[in-house]
């Protein structure tokens, strides 16, 4: 709301009501009772009488209290006759001006008891914005001295309770009552409530709310950051960085320590105090100050006070000057007055053809507030209430008189166009009603154009630069009023303006309020919030963009919401296509550079990759390669998933298409990552980080669909490539699924037609005309191939990690390359690496390549691209032949497993793998049969029911008789797996009576390495086998070995079964045991197990006699409570005692590391 100016006298309704016999006339001066010059002659000598500001200027009172009040001056005043009377208003203003601040508000307290509300000390005390102090120092000189500007308050009314802050909160019921209680209660009584320590109002919520906002601001200035922080957890239902949220429409107060200055010391009365401006030359200030009754001492010598007269005399004659000035531009008004009336058809009264005037005419009305605002200046005697019937715009400042003449300059095209619209004809209706009466008697309809939004209200734009103007006004009121849930709507309003304000700084603010419209923005909003801004930027260009837009991005860069740091991430990506490309490569690129470092919050670190690559699709500056391919690593390393997803996504693929354009993705993109793994495997041969090795492969991985995509484009055949004609479609599985339309070779190549015709002449080229002249292909034939094939060969086959990642890498290379690309290009390369020929099957060292990770690599990555009958049995002759040439090499089977274990992760290969079994079933040498049978153990997890039941034990049990007794020791771990796993009572009755033929017939009691074999399979699948299963089998069948143990009389025998022995039963230990088999097998068995130890292993011997001493105290307790149920014998066996004399005794045991780490392993 704007504030009330005190010089515009007039009377109020009642004050006219009680001089019914004056004569009103609409020139009269209300501030000195005159009559006023004629309409031809505003400004003739009669108004140069001194103002009423002199006349009341020695009725203050003096600082010792003497001499007569204010208020009894003015009815003094009053009462001295018609000619020296003053209006209430009149008086209101004096006091206003000489801030009698508590007289004026007895005067509107009396004035309200009596039912005379006047407007001006209405608006004036409604203000809170007439109760703020900027600053302790004086007002400077271009500073008004009036109720607008900064008052020096008296100490009753320099606290924060006097803003009523309730009064501009949404509960219009509390403001009511707070109105009706303020006016019963008497001021004096009310002064002293206020005043008064032991009287104190409860809280109100808005007011905690403006109090939590100010403490928080304090704690941030000074320092105490982890104050604020706690404070802000305490109340996180406000925002401590936006005023707007405490709820209260009302600017923010000064802070915490202002108002202590301020409150804490009351502060001098004005009366007391030396004139402000002294020291200063009056030449330089503002026309209108001098309108204030100079504060001065009492005791001012007369050479003084003859200076301030004649200082004031000087400065009437400059007013003087400046109402001529006046008066001859009402002079060139009523000229166009006259044009205007003679293009009516009928002729109006001067008043209404004023109003038409005023309101037509910008310039006029303009000009008209200026003069208004001057106490010299007549003005109408309605009050100032109903300007709106007459046009009248809302009163300008001071600050704005110096603009006059170019707003008269600016609103003259806007004139022109109204010359030659049709005018606004009325109805007249025929009467003979005095121009004074008229205009008196619409002043009866009630309106209110000396607000902020009064003055928008009456003043209607007349030009789409008028709207832009009247937006950027009231936009910033209405925004925080709106519910935040429904703020998005204000969005096209907002950007509207914007786009087309003509002051660059209300522009700045819009822009400002554009991103800060909502806290936290959720998708929907922000989307919207991004299509407007990308509507903004095509409709303003570059270079608005960059000067108004990113600088809202960088302000809100470090917002502590990171659905705001949202909003910057993809605002930089949707504008990229728009700024200038100097901008877009440097400040923008360094803007998500940074966000992509430092924040904290996945999403915006993901959204910040997705802009990363829409601004790696517009760059063309090729010395920033560098920092891309740094860019792209440092996320590809980012902790969270979803960012590297975004990488893969888009970041990657734009990458790619720009280094494309380059001649760089197979000159520097793509050997820059090949030279990194290298690095990595080097560094890493004992523990390699796979991690990184997954980075950079994925990136390859990547980067395939790019690379085909340059072969084609690349390619002899390209210029050949014709659209027209029946080109067939492109099967669906053609190629991989790409992970986002970027990485589609449709979409790199174009369109999908030009890539179908392009693939039949790639498939042509191949199979008939071979590479020659192809530099893209051969590049990748005879140098990405080899090297990738010889980091294949040096990766450690044991890492199931690091051999699926390069399967999936050729499987994605293969089947985008083509089939006919696989077979004659790919394969081959294996082949002559792998040479799986016959006289490399005798070499008693084995193949060396055989063992390595190319087999798994190969197996699963190159030979499961194509699932036809001939790749089947290409497969399936490979892993026969791998078998068969390790088994008779003695070589290790780890890559034999490594293509088990990852083909078994996918059931079609189920089948294939049990023919390939199968075959080593029924082979010759039972070298290969023992390896056949080791496989199955691998094979088992991964296979359904059915087909272990109809495949997998018919095998097995057929090795299990085989001659060879190796073989028929081999086929243990895959019985005991299927223990493990299987749930069919007849499958696991045939394994258990064929686990119990290998330990009770007598042909296997000397087997010593069947016997470890058993126990190792016990310790591994105990305890997750079937409860009945342990207690009725493996138990016993432990119990009994370790007895037999006892009279081993091969030392190293007895040792090799006492130790496995002993990490079967830490490993059983963890179980459910019942308590007959406890007594019965389990206590017995490791009894037989610490005899064993006393002799061969003292340091196990401490802890078995552990084990065993708590083990036979909870069998105890168990069988005093019985009711209890079984317990676990877990924490029996592993109790602090056993666990202290366990720490104290493992820097002495001599036995493995793979032991003791299962020593309290609990298995489930």
């Amino acid at each position: 709301m704007a504030s009330v100016n005190p010089f515009n006298l007039s009377d109020s309704e009642e004050e006219a009501e009680r001089r019914p016999n004056e004569t009103v006339d609409t020139e009269r001066s209300p501030s000195d009772g005159a009559p006023g010059p004629p309409p031809s002659n505003p400004f003739s000598p009669s108004a140069d009488a001194e103002p009423p500001t002199l006349l009341l200027a020695g009725s203050r009172t003096s600082p010792s209290g003497e001499g007569i009040s204010p208020s009894a001056a003015a009815t003094s005043a009053m009462a001295g006759g018609a000619e020296t009377r003053l209006s209430v208003d009149a008086i209101a203003a004096q006091l206003l001006r000489d801030q009698y601040i508590l007289t004026a508000l007895e005067f509107h307290t009396e004035l309200l008891e009596a039912g005379r509300e006047l407007p001006r000390l209405r608006d004036y005390f409604s203000n809170p914005g007439n109760f703020e102090r900027q600053s302790g120092t004086p007002p400077a000189k271009e500073q008004v001295l009036g109720p607008g500007g900064p008052l020096n308050r008296a100490g009753s009314i320099s606290t924060l309770d006097s803003l009523d802050f309730a009064r501009y909160s949404d509960d219009g019921n509390r403001e009511s009552d707070d109105r009706v209680a303020e006016s019963e209660v008497p001021s004096q009584e009310r002064k002293n409530f206020k005043s008064s320590p032991e009287i104190e109002e409860p809280i109100r919520p808005l007011e905690k709310r403006a109090l939590n906002f100010l403490v928080n601001e304090y704690l941030l200035k000074n320092e105490y950051k982890l104050s604020s922080i706690t404070f802000s957890d305490e109340n996180d239902d406000q925002d401590f960085e936006l005023w707007d949220d405490v709820g209260l429409n009302i600017p923010k107060p000064p802070d915490l320590l202002q108002l202590y200055r301020n409150c804490g010391t009351p502060l001098p009365s004005p009366r007391n105090m030396t004139d402000a401006s002294v020291g200063v030359d009056f030449s330089d200030l503002p026309g209108n100050c001098i309108t204030q009754d100079t504060p001065r001492k009492p005791d001012l010598s007369q050479q003084q006070q003859t200076e301030v007269v004649q200082e004031l005399e000087y400065q009437i004659g400059l007013l003087n000057n400046e109402k001529q000035s006046l008066a001859e531009q009402i002079k060139k008004l009523q000229c166009e007055i006259q044009t205007l009336k003679r293009t009516v058809s009928s002729p109006t009264p001067a008043t209404l053809e004023l109003s038409s005037q005023n309101t037509s005419n910008p310039s006029s009305s303009t000009t008209t507030t200026t003069s208004s605002t001057d106490p010299l200046h007549v003005p109408p005697t309605d009050n100032g209430q109903y300007l709106d019937i007459r046009g009248v715009s809302e009163p300008q400042t001071d600050a704005d008189r110096p603009s006059t003449q170019s707003t008269l300059q600016s609103h003259s095209q806007s004139h022109n166009k109204l010359k030659n619209r049709p005018p606004v004809q009325f109805d007249k209706p025929n009467r003979k009603l005095s121009p004074v009466f008229q205009q008196a008697l619409l002043s009866f309809c009630r309106m209110c154009s000396d607000s902020r939004l009064g003055a928008e209200v009456s003043r209607i734009a007349d030009s789409e630069e008028s709207v832009m103007l009247m937006l950027g006004r009231c936009l910033p009121h209405i925004v925080p009023n709106v519910l935040l849930a429904k703020r998005e709507e204000l969005i096209p309003l907002i950007l509207c303006t914007a786009c087309l304000h003509p002051e660059p700084k209300e522009r700045d603010q819009l822009l400002h309020i554009l991103f800060n419209l909502i806290k936290r923005p959720d998708d929907e909003q922000r989307q919207m919030i991004l299509t407007g801004c990308v509507a903004f930027a095509k409709h303003v260009g570059p270079t608005r963009v960059e000067a108004e837009l990113l600088p809202q991005c960088w302000e809100q860069i470090n917002h502590k919401y990171p659905e705001r740091r949202l909003l910057v991430a993809e605002s930089c990506g949707a504008l990229a296509p728009y700024l200038p490309k100097e901008i877009r490569s440097s400040l923008v690129l360094s803007m998500l550079q940074q966000m992509l470092t430092e924040d904290k919050a996945d999403m915006v670190r993901e959204a910040v990759v997705k802009s990363l690559g829409i601004i790696m699709g517009y760059i063309d500056d090729p010395d920033k390669y560098s920092q891309g391919f740094e860019l792209m690593l440092l996320s590809l390393g980012d902790p969270s998933e979803r960012v590297v997803s975004a990488v893969h996504q888009v970041f990657i693929p734009a990458f790619a298409a720009w280094t494309t354009e380059l001649g760089t993705l197979q000159t520097a993109l793509i050997p820059s990552l090949l030279a990194r793994i290298e690095k990595l495997l080097r560094q890493g041969e004992h523990s390699l980080d796979e991690h990184k090795l997954h980075m950079f492969l994925s990136a390859l991985q990547s980067l395939i669909p790019p690379l085909f995509a340059v072969v084609l484009q690349n390619a002899p055949f390209t210029s050949r490539a014709k659209l027209h004609g029946n080109i067939p479609a492109i099967e669906v599985t053609r190629f991989p699924r790409p992970a986002s339309p970027l990485q589609d070779v449709a979409t790199i190549i174009g369109s999908r037609e030009m890539l179908s015709a392009l693939l039949l002449l790639y498939d042509y080229q191949l199979e008939h005309e071979g590479t020659t002249g192809w530099d893209s292909l051969l590049w990748v034939v005879n140098q990405l191939l080899p090297q990738l094939i010889e980091i294949v060969g040096r990766i450690n086959v044991t890492s199931s990690t690091c051999v699926h990642e390069f399967s999936r890498f050729f499987w994605r290379f293969c089947r985008t390359f083509g089939k006919i690309f696989t077979n004659t290009k790919v394969k081959p390369q294996f082949q002559e690496i792998l040479r799986l020929s016959e006289e490399n099957v005798d070499a008693s060292a084995g193949n060396g390549i055989l063992t390595k990770a190319t087999v798994p690599i190969y197996a699963t990555g190159v030979l499961t691209c194509y699932n036809q009958e001939e790749d089947r049995k290409l497969l399936v002759g490979f892993l026969e032949d791998v078998m068969t040439t390790l088994s008779l090499s003695h070589a290790p089977l780890d890559s034999l497993k490594a293509s088990f274990v990852e083909l078994g992760a996918n059931p079609v290969y189920h089948e294939l793998l049990l023919t390939v079994l199968w075959y080593g079933v029924v082979h010759t040498s039972a070298l290969v049969r023992c390896t056949a049978a080791r496989m199955f153990e691998l094979l088992v997890k991964g296979v359904n029911e059915t087909l272990v039941a109809q495949r997998v034990v018919p095998a097995l049990i057929t090795l299990s008789s085989d001659p060879e007794i190796s073989v028929r020791i081999s086929t243990i771990p895959a019985f005991g797996t299927i223990m493990e796993t299987v749930t069919q009572k007849e499958l696991l009755e045939r394994v258990k009576m064929q686990l119990a033929s290998f330990l009770e017939d007598p042909q296997y009691q000397d087997q010593h390495s069947l016997h470890m074999e058993i126990i190792r399979t016990f310790g591994r699948v105990g305890p997750n086998t079937e409860p009945r299963f342990r207690d009725e089998f493996v138990l016993p069948h432990l119990h009994k070995l370790a007895l037999a143990n006892n009279s081993q009389a091969v030392e190293n025998k007895r040792i090799d079964i006492a130790t496995q022995l002993f990490e079967a039963y830490s490993a059983l230990s963890c179980c459910f045991i019942s308590e007959e088999v406890m007594v019965n097998h389990f206590l017995p068995g490791l009894r037989c197990l610490r005899t064993d130890m006393e002799q061969l292993s003292p340091e196990h011997e401490v802890i078995l006699s552990s084990m065993i001493k708590e083990c036979e105290i909870k069998v105890e307790n168990r069988g005093m409570a019985d009711a209890q149920g079984s317990m676990s014998i877990a924490s029996s066996l592993v109790g602090e005692d056993a666990k202290t004399k366990f720490l104290s005794k493992m820097g002495q045991l001599t036995t493995s590391g793979a032991m003791l780490a299962n020593v309290f392993q609990r298995k489930k």
